[in-house]
């Protein structure tokens, strides 16, 4: 099903327009050029060919097709980025893949999608009227623009027990779907009635824009003071972040993540000009959402509040975000004040100062250990702490900034086990990858230095990259014949498998980024390009005769110690005819 999906995909969607949609590309040496969204940079060194549909990072070597790109940037799985690409080019996946369980699933899926949508018009149709005139007030209270307001498409329900339900009534939908999609609940007695009653709407929206849940926040009294969306097909807690649609963008530019734990804290930054600003949605911060934030970002800064709940979410947040790698710094609010009421009543200038003064993340979580942990518990976070490592390859950066922050000398933590026991050599605590591609390598290291062997294979392989026409004819020369390390011959393989079709999806990390930098270099043409055919037939020959030599050597010995003359005379002298020709060429 998957070379199926993704040949389709590619043709309808062109990469140029993806990757717009979080990186400003300008034309450039025939390319289309920006700022890498995967490392950080100050000279454009991505590129993007539209021609060929695959892009090339010359400063990290990310590469790879549009769904590699919409993979990475979002911080997805492969299934789930393949599910969304298809989705948005209108393919369908039960044509490659016949599954009833599946396509059930998926049907399931597409009508709590039409349910959010006509949910959403509900709601935002309610604020417009005197139903919304309460949340209206409150916005009006709040110092939201109207400008905002319609940017995040925040919305009203009336304070009744069948206002959405009717109206889904009316699209034709049934209640029990409705309590399918989240938007409806059920009591014990089986009445059905809307989930969200005389509030203010709150869309969250997926990174395709598309709604996939609510909160609301209660406009009279009432507990509780904000809900959310249960858990559905087409939602699940802990995996998204409010506001990050709008946000993703300009975080691909600023690199940096506002993370804060309001929806008004999050309206409020947009609208002050921070629009690198998203929410956690009302729980804990969670590793899916670490790595979904780490696809647009290098650093994330947290503002909470400074309560003992702030501190402790502050904690668990830095932590978190440490453990993936990735650099992040805590602000805490006064006691009483949020980012919205300080934006209102000091502007940009109060939270800049408060910015300005924040504190490294892992400086703030070794004072917190220090100051409120007692010793025991002190060496039990530091193992945790590792042992939670996204990568056990930050475990040098780590370790003695741990020890030093915490008062433990450096071998008793590294004696301790310093976590290493829980994952073992390279394991991950965010999850082995899933499907036929790589996880997103928003940690990856960039692979070590190849030995000469291996930069010989990679010469070689250039020009069947380059010129994948000539594949055929050089398998019935026997090319493998010159590739000696595993590299070579299993690229050189995945090459032969894809060449008449998309080889994009064959190739692992590396070889990926190998063949996108390949194809993105200038090629030999005209002379240089007959001259590079026949070195590389040149060199096919010389392998073979090697070869044949090495076959000739060995069957010498062997009749040398049966004491066989005549086969020893005979291979001598084929030995000998060998050798002849072979000297004048070189």
């Amino acid at each position: 099903m998957d070379k199926q999906v993704i040949q389709t995909l590619k043709q309808r969607l062109n990469i140029v327009d993806v990757v717009r949609r979080y990186v400003s590309l300008r034309p450039g040496g025939g390319r289309q050029m920006g700022l890498c969204p995967f490392h950080q940079e100050k000279t454009p060194s991505f590129s993007v060919n539209e021609a060929e549909g695959f892009f090339y990072c010359f400063g990290c070597q990310a590469g790879g097709d549009v769904l590699d790109f919409y993979q990475r940037v979002n911080g997805l799985e492969f299934k789930d980025a393949l599910e969304q690409l298809a989705a948005e080019a209108g393919i369908e996946l039960k044509a490659f893949k016949p599954d009833p369980e599946y396509d059930e699933r998926q049907k399931l899926k597409r009508l709590c999608h039409e349910m959010h949508e006509a949910a959403q018009e509900y709601y935002r149709r309610n604020l417009g009227q005197s139903t919304g005139d309460v949340a209206r007030a409150y916005l009006q209270k709040r110092g939201a623009a109207d400008e905002t307001v319609a940017a995040f498409g925040l919305g009203a329900s009336p304070d009744e027990w069948q206002g959405l339900s009717n109206f889904l009534k009316s699209r034709g939908y049934a209640p029990e779907q409705g309590v399918q999609a989240g938007l409806l609940a059920q009591n014990d007695r089986g009445n059905i009635y809307d989930r969200f009653r005389g509030r203010l709407i709150f869309p969250i929206q997926n990174l395709s824009g598309q709604v996939i849940a609510f909160g609301g926040r209660i406009l009279t009294d009432g507990e509780p003071k904000y809900l959310n969306s249960s858990d559905t097909p087409i939602y699940k807690k802990g995996e998204h972040l409010y506001g990050l649609f709008q946000a993703r963008q300009a975080m691909t530019r600023s690199k940096r993540a506002i993370l804060t734990e309001g929806y008004m804290d999050v309206l409020s930054l947009h609208q002050f000009g921070y629009t690198d600003a998203c929410g956690v949605l009302g729980t804990a911060l969670t590793q899916d959402q670490v790595k979904r934030l780490a696809g647009f970002c290098s650093r994330m800064v947290l503002i909470f509040d400074g309560d003992a709940a702030g501190r402790k979410a502050a904690l668990r947040s830095a932590e978190m975000i440490l453990q993936f790698g990735t650099k992040c710094s805590v602000v805490l609010m006064p006691d009483g004040e949020d980012v919205d009421s300080l934006l209102q009543m000091m502007g940009r200038e109060g939270l800049d100062a408060r910015l300005n003064s924040a504190v490294d993340g892992l400086d703030y979580c070794l004072s917190v250990v220090r100051e409120a942990f007692s010793p025991r518990e002190i060496i039990a976070w530091a193992n945790g702490f590792l042992a939670h490592l996204a990568d056990n390859s930050l475990r040098p950066f780590y370790v003695p900034r741990l020890a030093l922050g915490l008062g433990i000398a450096e071998q008793d933590l590294r004696r301790l086990g310093g976590g290493q026991g829980r994952l073992g050599g390279g394991g991950s605590a965010f999850g082995a990858p899933q499907g036929n591609r790589p996880a997103p390598a928003a940690t990856q290291q960039r692979a070590p230095a190849v030995g000469k062997d291996e930069r010989d294979d990679r010469y070689f392989l250039r020009f069947t990259i380059q010129y994948p026409e000539y594949i055929p004819e050089l398998m019935k020369r026997g090319f493998e014949r010159i590739l000696v390390t595993d590299f070579g011959l299993g690229l050189w393989n995945k090459l032969v498998a894809g060449q008449s079709d998309d080889v994009v999806p064959l190739l692992d990390e590396e070889e990926k980024s190998f063949w996108a930098r390949t194809r993105s270099e200038e090629k030999p043409e005209g002379d240089d390009l007959a001259e590079e055919w026949r070195h590389v037939c040149l060199r096919i020959e010389q392998a073979g005769v090697h070869q044949t030599r090495d076959q000739l050597m060995e069957q010498i010995r062997q009749a040398s110690q049966a004491g066989d003359m005549d086969e020893l005379k005979r291979l001598m002298a084929a030995l000998t005819d060998l050798n002849a020709p072979s000297r004048e060429e070189e």
